[in-house]
């Protein structure tokens, strides 16, 4: 009885891989090309860069456990606060808004805040953790 063997694949046929193998590459160049950072933008000062701040040009806000954002001691929303900012821009067009977060606070309001001041072009922003209370810091 005779046994039947399978024909190897002979060398010649290996151009359709290399073929293939071009076709992905070319296919990942082009979508990396289209890979896009939605993130916000910030423009960090050098190490060796001095910044100074006037009092009139600093506005404060903070955000506490509960979400509630205070602003000159008062509590206050997300449109007054935009007024303030914007009120303050138009005075000042250099000026500097600082956000302190209590650790608790709600993540989603920080992003709404910080979003709030991407869309209204503040040049100068930082946000700061809130010292907790008898942490010494």
């Amino acid at each position: 009885m005779k046994i039947l063997r399978r024909k190897r694949p002979s060398r010649e046929d290996s151009s359709a891989l290399s073929d293939l193998a071009f076709l992905l590459i070319i296919y990942f160049i082009v979508i990396a090309g289209f890979n896009v950072n939605k993130g916000f933008l910030m423009s960090l000062p050098t190490k060796d860069s001095t910044r100074f701040v006037l009092r009139d040009e600093l506005l404060r806000f903070e955000l506490d456990a509960s979400g509630t954002l205070v602003f000159r001691g008062a509590p206050t929303d997300f449109s007054l606060a935009e007024k303030e900012i914007q009120k303050g821009l138009d005075q000042h067009p250099n000026i500097a808004v600082v956000l302190t977060v209590d650790p608790e606070a709600p993540w989603q309001k920080v992003v709404s805040f910080v979003e709030l001041a991407q869309r209204l072009q503040v040049d100068s922003f930082s946000f700061t953790p809130a010292k907790a209370a008898g942490s010494g810091l």
